[in-house]
């Protein structure tokens, strides 16, 4: 197995990093756009007269920022040449993420609402793989110009990672769908012109089959976003969200009836890996920054990074960046090369898991290395901290992810399943039934 990473993509590294400098960077530093990323980031950021919505200058930055990177022809890496991009591959988009995000806080990379100038258009890729060729060439097209933007309603006030057992419903009345219920975290609701909202229309609580996803328009009579949930990381675009007798015709169905967690699948799995590569590349910052702090730093005369206490944490942790950058890119390889993704979901949930768990603890080592300076605002650690924070929740908490792991490892399922055996017990009681000893071998 070659582990280098392609001359191609480390071209393209330069290009990225020279873009930056080109184009980004001044950017961040006119007309003090450097607000949003010093100490008063929070509060650039966030509106808190108007529900913690995004401030309208903080948005407009991104905007900008996500225009140049477009025109340079950045931003679509990862779609199909088609729409634009460059049919980047997902080992691709695993070494970019990791590469942008050890570069710190910027406006290259901020990942609040998955903001960076190589996209990840979750929404877009689920378009582009259930939507029929009408809704594609209508959909693809305004959403990559940012003239429609759509939310992600699948988690519930009683369900999140028991979507099978979701509550809401949607029937038939002609050709149209009346759907009734609720959503809650609904992502990107502060900008959306519609939402895809999964509903169960048909099978019982617990089927995996009968749940259908709709693309339904924020301003359809009976859908009320009825406030934004404050959260860990401000500002927030996560909203309560009630449908009552909200009508919508059959042509906004994305995919098969009855098949949406497949469709919901697509944006949880996407955006898995890339987050575990994300987390990858933020520790590995947190890591970096530590070591130089603490070789700068004079403690009783000498630097601290003399002292055991500092080096042996970083050391490990830098340990587990190597260790789970390779699986990152492993895995992202695996699925550039055929391997079918649900023989490997168990691998993309390792990566999770573990990478948004890892930042987490870098983020806290790096505030405890950096002493009182790093728990201040004035240092990026606590951002990286509250921003990370959040993926061991989204996309699947990583107990959900652990379970996934578990499923295959013992054989409920993946290509291990019904393919086990006998456990021990059952083969030492055939044994005292007069089986052949061999068969404890």
């Amino acid at each position: 197995m070659d582990f280098a990473i392609p001359a191609e993509l480390q071209t393209l590294l330069g290009q990225l990093d020279q873009f930056i400098e080109d184009e980004i960077k001044p950017l961040e530093r006119e007309n003090d756009n450097i607000r949003f990323f010093d100490h008063r980031r929070e509060y650039a950021r966030t509106d808190f007269e108007r529900d913690g919505w995004p401030r309208h200058d903080w948005e407009d930055l991104l905007k900008e920022m996500r225009r140049r990177a477009d025109a340079a022809g950045f931003l679509r890496y990862h779609l199909p040449k088609r729409f634009g991009g460059m049919d980047g591959t997902n080992l691709g988009m695993a070494v970019i993420r990791e590469h942008l995000a050890a570069k710190g806080l910027g406006l290259h990379n901020d990942l609040q609402n998955e903001n960076s100038i190589v996209g990840n258009f979750p929404t877009v890729l689920m378009m582009e793989k259930y939507g029929t060729e009408d809704q594609q060439n209508t959909w693809i097209p305004t959403m990559l110009e940012g003239n429609a933007r759509i939310g992600f309603g699948l988690t519930e006030p009683l369900h999140g990672s028991d979507a099978t057992w979701m509550e809401t419903t949607a029937y038939r009345d002609g050709d149209e769908w009346v759907i009734n219920g609720a959503k809650r975290w609904n992502t990107g609701m502060h900008a959306a012109t519609h939402d895809y909202v999964f509903a169960r229309t048909s099978g019982k609580p617990g089927d995996a089959e009968g749940i259908t996803c709709f693309i339904v328009p924020v301003d359809t009579p009976g859908f009320t976003i009825e406030f934004m949930w404050w959260t860990f990381n401000m500002p927030t675009d996560h909203a309560e969200v009630t449908l009552k007798d909200v009508r919508v015709a059959d042509s906004t169905r994305l995919g098969p009836e009855g098949r949406g967690l497949a469709v919901a699948q697509t944006f949880v799995h996407e955006n898995r890996i890339r987050q575990a590569a994300s987390g990858v590349g933020a520790a590995q910052y947190c890591v970096d920054e530590s070591v130089k702090y603490a070789r700068e730093r004079k403690l009783f005369g000498q630097a601290l990074s003399r002292n055991q206490a500092i080096q042996w944490p970083l050391a490990e942790m830098h340990t587990e960046c190597e260790m789970i950058r390779q699986l990152v890119r492993k895995t992202a390889w695996e699925m550039d090369n055929g391997i079918d993704p649900m023989y490997i979901s168990d691998k993309v949930a390792m990566c999770n898991y573990r990478a948004n768990r890892l930042v987490c603890e870098a983020a806290d080592q790096a505030i405890q290395t950096h002493g009182g300076i790093g728990y201040s605002r004035h240092m990026p650690f606590e951002h990286i901290y509250r921003h990370h924070r959040r993926y061991r929740i989204t996309e699947g908490a990583e107990e959900i992810q652990i379970r996934r792991v578990a499923q295959f490892l013992f054989g409920f399922a993946g290509p291990r399943k019904d393919s086990l055996g006998p456990s021990f017990a059952s083969r030492f009681n055939s044994v005292q039934k007069g089986a052949p000893a061999s068969w404890l071998d």
